[in-house]
């Protein structure tokens, strides 16, 4: 009886210090997409981001990002704040891209947004709790940040062995000669988390960038029906990107 009540206690604990976290990361979150003017809808949505920084560079998955913008349709990467359906559209300008590491970072001018800590770059271990908070189906009724938990469950390279040659993409060779480590979690998310901050639970630091689509293509080409199965790109490589860029925090 008393350990029931202990762990009871610990629980929900536990879960009103995870309601803390989440509260407070998420102004953090934003949507990522395209603005354009001339075009209805005017927005659209590709996927999530997340405040960094002083408050005006904002960290999204590279897919996400157009390759080309329409410059006739005066086309712009756009950075969607605020939530339900009062939110804002707001310019963004890419400042470093990485298509090895499936990383991106925009800079939005005007208000600075309150932003997350990136944790250190040490790998988090196979079963630390973590959760991460984004737009898995989009915006149809308005900016209403989602929020999943999980845990780590694997630190594994992007690639794997295929059974045969004919399976291997351009995307694989690439990757097959310089592989990193990604994190894979046990926790579902959606092609609209892409580029949604995986934080710790408890602190709220981000410890990697979801990967939905990237990462899955390269990882799980031998299965025939893709998994539940998400992977996240850990913080280590995006601070290698920003420092490629020369952009400081």
């Amino acid at each position: 009886g008393i350990l029931v009540v202990l762990l009871s206690c610990y629980s929900s604990a536990a879960f009103a210090e995870f309601t803390q976290v989440v509260a407070k990361i998420k102004p953090s979150i934003v949507g990522v997409g395209l603005h354009t003017p001339t075009s209805r809808p005017q927005n659209i949505l590709r996927g999530s981001g997340f405040v960094i920084g002083d408050g005006s560079l904002i960290v999204t998955n590279d897919h996400v990002l157009p390759t080309i913008l329409d410059e006739d349709l005066l086309q712009q990467v756009a950075v969607f704040t605020g939530s339900g359906k009062k939110a804002k559209v707001r310019m963004a300008e890419i400042v470093a891209r990485s298509s090895f590491y499936d990383l991106a970072v925009l800079k939005i001018s005007g208000p600075k947004m309150s932003a997350m800590t990136l944790a250190d770059d040490k790998f988090s271990p196979d079963g630390s709790y973590i959760a991460f908070t984004g737009f898995p189906i989009g915006t149809v009724l308005g900016l209403y940040p989602v929020t999943h938990r999980g845990m780590i469950a694997s630190i594994t390279p992007t690639v794997v062995p295929v059974p045969s040659a004919g399976q291997i993409s351009l995307k694989m060779l690439k990757s097959m000669r310089n592989p990193y480590l990604v994190y894979q979690l046990d926790a579902t998310a959606y092609p609209g988390n892409s580029g949604s901050a995986m934080y710790d639970m408890k602190s709220g630091e981000v410890l990697g960038v979801i990967n939905k689509v990237f990462v899955q293509e390269t990882k799980e080409a031998v299965i025939s029906k893709p998994s539940g199965i998400t992977y996240a790109i850990p913080v280590k490589y995006l601070r290698e990107v920003l420092k490629e860029h020369k952009i400081t925090l």
